[in-house]
């Protein structure tokens, strides 16, 4: 009963409503698309950077990803193989051996990143095939390379020209070899345009001397929301005197920092513009309580119990709030949507500066839940809050007075 008398009276005053719904509207409307572009943004870049290579979370040797040597190479053994069996989260493991190399073509020289990959587990999880600009894909057997775009240029190679590697391998041994390029991958990260070269396992393991070891395990997870779950689980079946388990955000706190520095400026921007709409809030509450002062005796002086005239004021602010963070809500979802499925693509200095961080120049929206609930749950909060105004004032109301007022 309550609760429908706080319906009828907030319709009694249709135009206040209207105009204190319409300004919580705009306010979650305002929130909602900024936080899930923020978000998107953010996304679109942890994937571009993380899922072209480094993979949520690795395995390797304790001090590896300090230094990269090839030295801290292990066996792929038994143990770690069988990981993904015990796990409902661990897709595969994807082994890698990587170490920089000398790369030439004739009289060019230039630094490069050779990594030897299983070429389908990598696949699966880089997606690696998408990257193939000319030629073709890598097989397990294969004698050959693959280079990305920007160290082809830079060397003058073509599909079929020859690439020489001088490297120091496994414990000081000498490395070298030459093959063929059989594919041009094109990366999203310009840094990795520059050095990487992708060669089958086997044929990097006998490059380097370090045959039946690799230097990293990227784990191949199902969500990316299960990579803490996921390491929780398989840490105690590694041995961690030996090995590090690190994922992505450890492996990149730059990028995790400068993602939390983001975050933190759109949170005081999204304050500010709560702030603003809590002292328009505010300032209804205080005419409407103004206003009603000899309902409010009348109805006392009858025999209205305060609590529950309290609670029936209460829930006229809140439905307020629910009201315009539901429309706030479905207003957004056109924009939200639309973004989602039709990224902004970007261009000039923008565009520029996105590429030289290794970000697709993209801007997208995203569709977690819980950037569209969350604001409904703030506003319900400040409303409530407010709200121990006029609960306040019914308390302190002097029946008599009001009535003559």
């Amino acid at each position: 009963m309550l609760w429908k008398l706080a319906w009828r009276n907030i319709w009694r005053n249709k135009r206040r409503t209207i105009i204190t719904a319409a300004s919580i509207l705009f306010a979650v409307l305002a929130a909602v698309s900024m936080n899930s572009i923020q978000r998107g943004v953010w996304d679109n870049m942890i994937n571009s950077v993380v899922n072209s290579y480094f993979g949520f979370a690795q395995i390797h040797t304790k001090g590896y990803w300090d230094d990269r040597s090839i030295d801290k190479a292990f066996a792929f053994d038994a143990n770690l193989q069988s990981l993904p069996e015990d796990s409902k989260t661990l897709k595969t493991l994807v082994p890698r051996i990587e170490s920089f190399a000398l790369a030439s073509s004739e009289t060019m020289t230039k630094g490069a990143l050779v990594i030897g990959v299983d070429p389908t587990l990598e696949d699966e999880l880089t997606n690696l095939t998408s990257r193939i600009q000319e030629g073709e894909y890598l097989h397990e057997d294969d004698n050959a390379v693959l280079i990305a775009k920007g160290l082809a240029k830079d060397l003058k190679l073509g599909i079929g020209d020859t690439i020489v590697f001088v490297s120091q391998g496994y414990h000081g041994i000498n490395a070298a070899g030459k093959y063929p390029v059989k594919g041009i991958l094109n990366f999203p990260s310009p840094e990795l345009n520059r050095q990487m070269v992708y060669m089958p396992l086997k044929q990097a393991q006998w490059l380097y001397g370090a045959e039946g070891l690799v230097t990293s395990l990227a784990l191949n997870i199902k969500d990316k929301n299960s990579v803490a779950p996921t390491l929780k689980a398989i840490e105690s079946k590694v041995d961690t005197a030996i090995y590090e388990l690190m994922d992505w955000q450890a492996m990149m706190p730059d990028l995790v920092q400068a993602k939390d520095m983001d975050t933190a400026g759109n949170q005081i921007m999204l304050a500010v513009l709560y702030l603003i709409i809590a002292f328009g809030i505010l300032g209804t509450i205080l005419m409407m309580t103004k206003e009603r002062e000899y309902e409010f005796g009348v109805l006392v002086s009858i025999g209205m119990q305060r609590w529950r005239l309290a609670i029936m004021v209460w829930g006229e602010i809140v439905l307020l709030g629910i009201m315009g963070a539901i429309a706030g809500i479905l207003a957004s979802l056109p924009i939200v949507l639309y973004i989602h499925y039709n990224p902004i693509e970007l261009s000039g200095e923008m565009a520029a500066a996105y590429d030289k961080f290794g970000i697709e120049p993209f801007i997208l929206a995203s569709l977690d839940l819980d950037i569209f609930y969350s604001q409904a749950i703030l506003v319900v909060i400040i409303t409530s809050v407010l709200a121990l105004y006029p609960l306040l004032s019914i308390r302190r109301l002097k029946t008599v007075e009001a009535m003559r007022a």
